[in-house]
């Protein structure tokens, strides 16, 4: 767990023994779950902390993290950026969502072994979630690493977050065209692309971009539209 101490002192994230044991649980529990249903294609330890790990707390350093108090993760699979997040900011909740139900069961299995306390699990689809009025326009933050271009993504989480609040698009080194195809739809949600902010640590060879959202207006009541539209249909 070196690695992860190491980044945290780098990202300026303050942690203890306890900390770093609960990460440590809960990449073994992962791991060990794994083997019975498919919840992470990386299985290495060190690279699991770099990739899964360190990559979800690229966030923590930057003015719309630390002022936010509530996050949610859309798409979370694995726990991811939910997890290692709520592990480095316990005085925000977090709310995890996915639509594969075994995963929600294990990540809320993990978290009550270990003692995590600031995460809530929700199975569903963010199509439906959205419109849920316990959910629509209630987040200060979005938080997702889904793998879905950023129209579609922009689609599934913008109409979480309540007005002059953030969504932070996790995506990787180039992403110049997708951005520049997605600037209708995010404006169509009520977003705007304020910056894009790249995360290098030159250390583990990370060289990502963190997407900074802005929701400036309200999100048209037909958004998201009906389960599965927006990633077969993205809006242009």
């Amino acid at each position: 767990m070196k690695k992860l101490e190491y980044a945290m002192d780098k990202l300026h994230i303050s942690f203890d023994r306890n900390i770093i044991e609960n990460y440590r649980a809960y990449m073994e529990g992962i791991l060990k779950w794994n083997k019975v249903i498919n919840l992470t294609s990386i299985v290495e330890p060190e690279e699991f902390i770099v990739k899964h790990y360190i990559d979800s707390l690229l966030c923590v350093p930057f003015e719309e993290f630390q002022a936010a108090k509530t996050v949610v993760d859309v798409g979370t699979g694995g726990g991811f950026p939910g997890i290692p997040l709520a592990l480095a900011a316990p005085e925000k909740q977090f709310v995890l969502i996915d639509s594969l139900n075994k995963r929600i069961k294990i990540i809320k299995e993990l978290c009550e072994q270990i003692g995590i306390r600031n995460v809530t699990l929700i199975h569903g689809r963010a199509e439906e979630l959205a419109r849920k009025k316990e959910h629509r326009e209630k987040y200060d933050i979005c938080v997702s690493r889904a793998v879905a271009n950023l129209a579609t993504l922009s689609e599934y989480c913008l109409p979480f977050i309540k007005k002059n609040r953030w969504f932070l698009a996790y995506k990787g080194p180039d992403v110049v065209n997708e951005v520049k195809e997605a600037e209708r739809a995010i404006k169509i949600l009520g977003g705007n692309l304020v910056r894009k902010e790249k995360t290098f640590l030159e250390e583990f060879d990370m060289n990502h971009n963190i997407l900074f959202i802005k929701k400036t207006g309200i999100t048209p009541a037909k958004y998201p539209r009906k389960a599965g539209t927006p990633s077969k249909e993205p809006l242009k």
